[in-house]
């Protein structure tokens, strides 16, 4: 899973004085509960009704059958995320410099493909 491997780099991405913080829609009690279940020493932020992932243009709909299926394992996206949208951020990571500035984006619109933590840790290495 993508949070593993993050938390796998977690050493040289601090190493480098680059701060990694991971963004969800879920409620921040969620994020809490997986920050512990999978021992994650990176803070995760929620973003309520997809507000901060809409501003940069990375918010999809879950189309009505993938809902159906989604519903048909239990995984109830709106419980999660206290909103009722059946919306998902895009699989994306930014490296952000201390201007503010994107030196470095990479998004996926399928969500199984996930960067590499490797791309990550030469983004940060060109700053």
């Amino acid at each position: 899973m993508e949070l593993d491997a993050l938390q796998g780099i977690l050493g040289e991405i601090n190493g480098l004085g680059a701060t990694l913080v991971a963004i969800s829609p879920q409620q921040v009690e969620y994020n809490l509960a997986m920050q512990q279940e999978k021992m994650l020493q990176f803070e995760m932020l929620s973003d309520p009704g997809n507000r901060v992932a809409e501003s940069y243009c990375l918010v999809y709909q879950l189309p009505e059958e993938l809902q159906e299926v989604y519903k048909q394992f239990d995984l109830n996206l709106p419980m999660y995320n206290s909103d009722d949208s059946w919306t998902l951020p895009l699989t994306a990571r930014f490296v952000i410099d201390q201007g503010k500035i994107i030196r470095s984006a990479e998004i996926n619109t399928d969500y199984t493909i996930r960067p590499e933590p490797e791309n990550t840790i030469k983004a940060l290495n060109s700053l």
